[in-house]
């Protein structure tokens, strides 16, 4: 390759230009081009005029680049006078630096810089130009999978023949919502995806799903979703969509409620399979949606465990097992809590009715925020100041179990007046007042805010002096001290008469037993369950004692309402729809 001395008459090629460059700086650093680069200097230094043409000609002839590097470019030197450096040269041919177009001049500005070529002459250039191999540079591999990492040793084909297998055993070749649990067990995914299965394939229009628009679909599946978390958003997602809103989630859990084992004394109460499966939904979106923006993605749903729960749904017979989300008990809790504070049972709560949960230990300034919106997505309830069984979900867990991420998060937004992110003294003394007035009326001398402050200062150790965020509180593992200090009397008053190290060993043990919300809601199943034995024995009278005593006498059988059929509600839950809590 020859090059000679350019005045920058055209555009180089990337990989040109990257060797040129290095030719350049193995000439900068010879030492005879440094004696007289140095001896230039020295005369623009002294105000003397050079004259690069005349002089040291026979030096620039016989210098020479690096030999490992630059032999082609040593052989040029030597072939032909060194120009003078400040005199311009001819263009180098099109057989030296390849260009997109040698006909088009390059446009030079006013500084005599060229101008930059358009964008379509740069597309032209690359692609008259053949690529050109480098060792400097190396190639990246993929390393984002947002469907998963593709398996080179995945035969769709042989699974496409499984599926065809089953098909043929139905009549028609064709299955119903009752075949999909064999249909989705050949194709290797668990039990309970059998609904998303069947309502991808246009099952749901239907009633039916024929083995054709069953291999399409799955086909196409396997093709572009390479991992389960993939899969399972493509399923239940809405067309064109890449994450899963809360009423997509509304057909699978439909079909648990239908099909699960443990769930089965629900069928007879269809009143309330939208209670419960509101209450699992919201507890999704609470654990998994760590964004808060109402769509799970599956980067969101990588990070979660509950593609592990709907496994198991398969393997476990009683619900209540499965905690974090399915808890038939928890519903159970979380419902009857709700009940008791909608005093009209229209399905919504005001202001009033939420300050009378747990014997109003919160304050009245902390429910305001909750009504603001902060923590509600609902504008219309919003407006109207009154919150639905959906939020009353989140509330809940989240004031009772306030060491969780999404706990903390909660609890920040509402006590974050200004929205800056920041917990400034001003917003803590403001919750704090009124504190002071509940211990007054309580017969208890309220601390000082200065010394609350310093102790809650010592207690979360925030980086920036005087500034309390988010961060500070989750590092600090004692956000829920921190909270309670502030809106709740009745756990701040439980936390003052605990023994200061007990609090540092549960800190020390979080994570190897029940979460405070297991703990809670086991409590409380207990209590419902004691007091629906008592009140079934009380209304059990003398009667209904002699009543029950004849009728086994004549053969007669009536079965004991079971506590897990919930108790009638006394309104027409036919009225009430699905959406109605995702608004």
């Amino acid at each position: 390759m020859r090059v000679n001395n350019m005045p920058s008459p055209q555009v180089l090629q990337p990989v040109l230009k990257m060797k040129v460059d290095e030719l350049f700086l193995n000439w900068l650093s010879e030492p005879k081009t440094q004696t007289i680069l140095k001896d230039y200097l020295g005369l623009i230094k002294n105000g003397q005029s050079l004259d690069p043409g005349l002089s040291n000609t026979k030096d620039l002839r016989s210098m020479t680049f690096n030999e490992n590097n630059n032999m082609a470019y040593k052989r040029s030197l030597t072939d032909k006078q060194s120009a003078p450096l400040g005199t311009p040269s001819s263009p180098p041919s099109a057989h030296t630096l390849p260009s997109g177009s040698s006909t088009n001049a390059r446009v030079v500005g006013p500084n005599g810089r060229a101008l930059r070529r358009s964008v379509s002459t740069k597309k032209a250039q690359l692609k008259s130009e053949e690529p050109v191999a480098t060792a400097l540079s190396e190639s990246i591999p993929k390393f984002y999978f947002p469907r998963g990492r593709p398996n080179a040793n995945l035969n769709i084909d042989n699974l496409i023949s499984k599926v065809e297998e089953i098909f043929s055993q139905f009549p028609n070749e064709r299955a119903t919502i009752e075949d999909m649990g064999r249909v989705a067990k050949a194709c290797e995914c668990p039990l309970y995806w059998k609904a998303p299965l069947f309502i991808s394939a246009g099952g749901d229009r239907t009633g039916f799903v024929s083995v054709h628009k069953f291999v399409a679909m799955w086909r196409k599946t396997l093709q572009t979703c390479h991992d389960d978390v993939s899969k399972f958003v493509h399923l239940l997602a809405k067309p064109g969509c890449n994450y899963l809103e809360q009423e997509d989630f509304i057909p699978f859990m439909q079909d648990v409620v239908n099909s699960h084992t443990g769930l089965a004394f629900l069928k007879e109460a269809s009143d309330f399979h939208s209670r419960y499966i509101t209450t699992v939904i919201q507890r999704i979106f609470y654990n998994v949606n760590r964004s808060w923006t109402g769509k799970i993605s599956c980067s969101e749903l990588r990070k979660s465990s509950f593609l592990q729960n709907v496994a198991l749904l398969e393997q476990e017979e009683d619900v209540n097992q499965l905690t974090e989300f399915f808890s038939y008990e928890h519903f159970y809790v979380i419902y009857c809590k709700f009940w008791e504070l909608d005093t009209d049972h229209d399905l919504y709560i005001d202001q009033k009715d939420l300050a009378r949960h747990n014997d109003q230990a919160i304050s009245h300034k902390m429910i305001e925020r909750i009504f603001s919106g902060t923590v509600t997505r609902d504008g219309r309830l919003r407006k109207d100041e009154r919150l639905c069984y959906a939020d009353f979900v989140w509330f809940l867990i989240s004031e009772e179990d306030k060491k969780t991420e999404t706990s903390i998060e909660y609890w920040f937004r509402c006590m974050d007046l200004d929205g800056d992110g920041v917990l400034s003294m001003y917003e803590l003394e403001y919750f704090y007042e009124e504190q002071c007035v509940k211990l007054e009326t309580m017969a208890i001398e309220p601390l000082p805010f200065e010394d609350c402050l310093c102790q809650m200062l010592d207690l979360v150790k925030p980086e920036a002096e005087g500034k309390i965020t988010l961060r500070d509180l989750k590092r600090c593992k004692m956000a829920h001290i921190f909270y309670d200090t502030f809106f709740n009397i009745e756990k701040y008053l439980d936390h003052e008469q605990k023994d200061p190290f007990s609090v540092v060993r549960e800190a020390e043990t979080e994570g190897q037993e029940m979460t405070n919300w297991e703990k809670y809601a086991t409590e409380e199943y207990d209590i419902l369950v004691a007091e629906e034995t008592a009140t079934d024995q009380y209304t059990d009278g003398y009667d209904n004692h002699i009543e029950q005593r004849i009728s086994n006498e004549l053969g007669l059988r009536s079965d004991k309402r079971s506590f897990f059929v919930i108790p009638d509600p006394h309104c027409n839950m036919d009225e009430y729809e699905y959406q109605d809590d995702f608004e």
